[in-house]
C-alpha cells in the first residue's frame, strides 16, 4: 500500500496543506509574504464579487445537473437494450467525452463568435441577418451556449453510468410488474429509480463537482462577460492569484470552495444512500 499512500499524499494531501497554509498569509506572487491569520476568510464573507460568483456557479450547477441527468437518463433508456445499431449509437454518444473542454470550447468559439465564427458569417451571407450576431453579448444566450456545450461534451459519461446501473437491475422486477399490469410511469418510479439510487448518487456527485470546478468553457467563451455575470468561482480564483497576484486570498477561496464541495457531496450521499444502509 505504500506506493498508493505516497501517491495520494503527494498529489492530494500535500497540495491541500500547502494551500491551507498559504490562505493564512498575505502572499503576493511577486513580493514577500506576511502572516494575517484568518483575515482572508473574513474578507471572503463580505466580498460581494466572491458571493456573486458563488451564486452564479450554484445556479449554473443546478441547471447543468438537471439537464445532464434528464438527457443522460433518456439516452440510457434508449440504448440500454441490445438491438441493431445500438452499439453505434452508444459509441457516438460517448465519443465527445474524450475531447478536452479547451478544445471543445475553441471549436464552439470558431463556430459562433461574431468575428471569426462560421455560423454568423453564413447567416449574413444568406441574408438572414443584417449586422452583428453575438451570442455572447447577453447573459441568457451565453449561458445557453455553455450549457449546450457541457451537455454535448459530458452527457455520454452520464448515459454510460446510468445505462450500466439499469442493466444491473434484475429483469425479474420488470417481469413481475408486467404481470401485475403496471404502467411505464409506475415501473419508472417504483422500480427503476429506487434501484438506481447508488448510480444516481454517483452521477450527481460527479456532475456537481465538475460544474463547481468549471473554468475552461467560461475562460475561453465568455471571459466572465457580459458585465462580469458569468464568472465561476474557479475563474475568480485564477484572477485573484495570477492577475491580481494575491496568492493568499486565492488560496482562501480555494479552501472555501473545497469545504463547500465536501459539504454538498456529503449531503448528496446522505440523501441518496440505499435504505438498506440506513
Amino acid at each position: 500500500m505504500a506506493p498508493a499512500v505516497l501517491l495520494v499524499s503527494g498529489m492530494v494531501v500535500a497540495p491541500v496543506v500547502v494551500t491551507a497554509v498559504m490562505s493564512l498569509y498575505e502572499w503576493s506572487l511577486l513580493g514577500e509574504r506576511r502572516f494575517v491569520g484568518l483575515a482572508n476568510y473574513r474578507r471572503l464573507v463580505g466580498d460581494t464579487t466572491f458571493l456573486g460568483s458563488l451564486g452564479f456557479t450554484t445556479f449554473y450547477t443546478v441547471v447543468v445537473t438537471a439537464v445532464l441527468f434528464v438527457v443522460g437518463f433518456a439516452l440510457a433508456s434508449a440504448v440500454r437494450r441490445r438491438r441493431p445499431g445500438v452499439g453505434l449509437l452508444r459509441t457516438a454518444y460517448v465519443m465527445p467525452v474524450v475531447i478536452g473542454f479547451a478544445t471543445a470550447s475553441y471549436v464552439t468559439l470558431w463556430l459562433l463568435d461574431d468575428r471569426i465564427g462560421l455560423v454568423p458569417d453564413l447567416l449574413r451571407r444568406l441574408g438572414l441577418v443584417d449586422g452583428p450576431v453575438s451570442v455572447f453579448s447577453t447573459f441568457s444566450s451565453a449561458l445557453v451556449v455553455v450549457v449546450v456545450l457541457v451537455v454535448w461534451k459530458t452527457v455520454g459519461l452520464t448515459m454510460l453510468l446510468l445505462m450500466t446501473g439499469m442493466q444491473a437491475i434484475s429483469k425479474d422486477y420488470y417481469e413481475a410488474a408486467q404481470v401485475d399490469g403496471a404502467k411505464r410511469t409506475r415501473v419508472l418510479f417504483s422500480i427503476t429509480l429506487p434501484l438506481l439510487r447508488p448510480t444516481i448518487g454517483l452521477v450527481l456527485v460527479l456532475t456537481v463537482i465538475g460544474s463547481y470546478l468549471a473554468f475552461d468553457q467560461f475562460f475561453i467563451l465568455t471571459q466572465g462577460g457580459p458585465d462580469n455575470r458569468t464568472i465561476p468561482v474557479v475563474y475568480l480564483i485564477y484572477r485573484a492569484g495570477f492577475i491580481d497576484f494575491n496568492l493568499g486570498y486565492s488560496a482562501a477561496m480555494s479552501i472555501a470552495l473545497m469545504a463547500i464541495l465536501l459539504l454538498l457531496t456529503s449531503v448528496q450521499l446522505l440523501v441518496l444512500r440505499n435504505r438498506e444502509d440506513s
